[in-house]
């Protein structure tokens, strides 16, 4: 068989894994500010690690004893996205995390990418992109 008469299999979705302080309190923003639902956490009471979901996104998330957590823009101030969320309606959600009272980094606009969107930092400092190209 040539590469041509091969079926291309799909991918559905592609989950960041963050290393976290404290697994329940980001849980919770996750959960309570951006409308993430919990998937999985184990232990159930007292995480280590969880799996939360919105939609399509997964966040993998992870509590290791001597091992802090170390978003990107701890490694050089110009490396700021620790993901992108691809948003087809970056305004919609602006408003609706405005509304829980969600503190942005940097509010709905134009990046010198050319990107329309916004930046959200979670508990732990890792930067979140909401947003699509312009």
């Amino acid at each position: 068989m040539t590469q041509a008469q091969v079926a291309r299999a799909t991918i559905g979705a592609i989950a960041p894994f963050f290393v976290v302080s404290n697994v329940s309190r980001t849980v919770a923003f996750y959960c309570e500010k951006l409308g993430f639902e919990a998937m999985y956490k184990e232990p159930e009471n007292d995480p280590f690690f969880a799996i939360v979901r919105r939609d399509n996104v997964m966040i993998f998330m992870k509590s290791v004893a001597d091992i802090p957590p170390m978003p990107n823009s701890s490694r050089h101030p110009w490396i700021k996205w620790d993901t992108y969320l691809y948003v087809p309606d970056p305004d919609a959600l602006a408003v609706e995390f405005e509304a829980a009272n969600v503190t942005f980094c940097k509010p709905l606009g134009i990046t010198s990418e050319n990107l329309l969107g916004f930046e959200i930092a979670d508990p732990d400092g890792y930067t979140l992109f909401f947003g699509r190209p312009n």
